[in-house]
């Protein structure tokens, strides 16, 4: 595991209740314009990482393939994550600097 600030502002947004993960609720979190970043596992299928990539450039989302399946749910305290979705917007923000998607 590697503690970093992603892995920790992600803690921080599931404690506020603020993540939204697996691939069901990550997709209907987008879907329905709550999510502000998907974060997708570098372990993810291709096929995974495909379509989560084609629905956020869809829909305006910003998207990152970061961490692996194992770190994403362990650090939003559930098992195994290959997709989650952050929808508190300051949040989303700062995560969004520290991956350098803005």
């Amino acid at each position: 595991m590697r503690p970093d600030r992603v892995f920790s502002m992600l803690g921080i947004a599931a404690k506020a209740g603020s993540v939204k993960s697996g691939e069901f609720s990550t997709e209907n979190a987008v879907k329905d314009g709550q999510a502000f970043l998907v974060l997708v596992a570098e372990d993810a299928s291709d096929n995974t990482k495909k379509k989560f990539k084609n629905m956020c450039e869809f829909r305006q989302v910003p998207f990152a393939v970061y961490g692996t399946k194992e770190e994403l749910g362990h650090y939003i305290g559930k098992e195994f994550r290959a997709s989650l979705a952050v929808t508190n917007e300051g949040i989303a923000d700062t995560l969004k600097k520290q991956l350098d998607l803005n």
